[in-house]
């Protein structure tokens, strides 16, 4: 039985959050499975760190991608997973900062962190992201034991690709995601935490209207199970004290 610590969901704006090594060939990264160290647990803790594509804005929450990863690692190894949320609709960098900046380091086996989507939206100052996603990185990896490859940030999904984002936006939206994404990515790589890429699969949104959510803004259930998919092979091999 699974116990998930739930700290957000206000519901503003827009939303968004993030992590990931982009590969090839994902299953280089798991050719070796921890799996007797992950057998010998009773339990894990994983931390999810973002906005409402963490929250899993208007989708239940057993759609959200850490339920679907929480599920998926109980299921796989019948481990406990003790899943802890600390996201909010509508937050920036900023506001995920405020709300973690005061918490002490932790051990925890597994941290995501996607985040930033707001600070486009909002149309903040580039350089706030630059310096605030920076300091949330290294804050993951406090909350990881200081183990860095226990952290991976998601890319921002593109809202453009979304009904929502058809009407009211450009394709502007979509060169901006890229630069966001392009800069967590290489601050990620440059300290050794895995950036994954999702983006991607929300820019078939318009194609396919599954992949988005009732609201016609946020992904779908159908589109975090996607992230998942990619997400798992990484985790499999980072379960370990």
């Amino acid at each position: 039985m699974k116990k998930i610590n739930l700290i957000y969901k206000l519901p503003l704006l827009l939303c968004v959050v993030a992590v990931f090594h982009s590969c090839s060939d994902p299953e280089q990264d798991f050719q070796e499975p921890l799996l007797e160290e992950v057998l010998n647990q009773r339990s894990i803790d994983y931390l999810a760190l973002g906005d409402s594509y963490t929250v899993g804005e208007s989708v239940a929450y057993g759609d959200s991608f850490p339920a679907h990863l929480t599920s998926r690692i109980e299921v796989d190894y019948d481990l406990k997973v003790n899943t802890t949320v600390i996201a909010q609709t509508g937050w920036r960098t900023d506001q995920l900062l405020a709300a973690v900046r005061g918490r002490e380091s932790a051990k925890y086996n597994l941290v995501t962190l996607l985040i930033g989507v707001n600070n486009q939206f909002q149309s903040k100052p580039f350089s706030q992201y630059e310096t605030e996603f920076s300091e949330l990185l290294e804050k993951a990896i406090s909350f990881a034991g200081g183990d860095s490859n226990k952290v991976v940030v998601l890319s921002i999904p593109d809202y453009f690709y979304t009904p929502f984002g058809e009407t009211n936006g450009d394709s502007e939206i979509s060169s901006e995601i890229d630069v966001y994404n392009t800069y967590a990515k290489n601050m990620a790589n440059a300290i050794g935490v895995t950036f994954l890429d999702i983006t991607d699969i929300t820019r078939k949104g318009l194609d396919q209207p599954e992949l988005v959510a009732g609201d016609g803004l946020h992904p779908s259930g159908i589109a975090y199970a996607q992230f998942v998919e990619r997400l798992y092979p990484f985790v499999r091999s980072r379960l370990k004290d």
